[in-house]
């Protein structure tokens, strides 16, 4: 068994840490920002609570369509949430990534916010969990493809914060 690889972000974004907490919880939040840039995302459930399914699409400028779906293990309202991210289909149903047939079903994902003078530091911690060795060697070998795509989502996330 080889060690966890894991995927580590730090961003400090200049907005109070129950706004940027609030901006990972609430549906009309979330869809002005969640996904890559460009994609328009509709959330088809939230349930903000331990067992809980946030359950969404994002569809690309030209008509493509993936389905996303996390499921909350830890809420920790404004300081962390856990949760387990897998692709998934319009059920609700854990699919293969569209992109790779070796890719992990689960990703667990800590999310940590705190408050410094007024700003927030998000660190987002997360890695594949349930997962072959091939699977976690496909992670690994996209981890700085995974990194360009949350940089992406989180520049989005400062716009959205700036209007907010």
């Amino acid at each position: 068994m080889s060690e966890q690889i894991e995927l580590v972000i730090t961003r400090t974004f200049d907005a109070p840490r129950e706004l940027v907490f609030e901006a990972w919880t609430e549906r009309e939040r979330l869809k002005h920002w969640w996904g890559p840039k460009g994609f328009t995302m509709q959330v088809s459930k939230l349930e903000l609570r331990p067992g809980g399914v946030f359950h969404y699409s994002i569809r690309s400028p030209d008509g493509h369509e993936m389905w996303g779906r996390f499921v909350y293990l830890e809420i920790v309202a404004p300081e962390k949430i856990v949760f387990i991210n897998s692709f998934s289909d319009e059920e609700g149903n854990i699919t293969r990534a569209p992109f790779s047939s070796t890719w992990p079903l689960e990703i667990s994902n800590t999310l940590t916010f705190s408050e410094m003078d007024g700003k927030t530091k998000l660190t987002l911690q997360g890695g594949p969990i349930n997962a072959t060795e091939e699977e976690r060697e496909t992670y690994e070998a996209g981890l700085e493809s995974i990194r360009r795509g949350f940089d992406g989502t989180l520049d989005q996330l400062a716009d959205y914060l700036k209007r907010a």
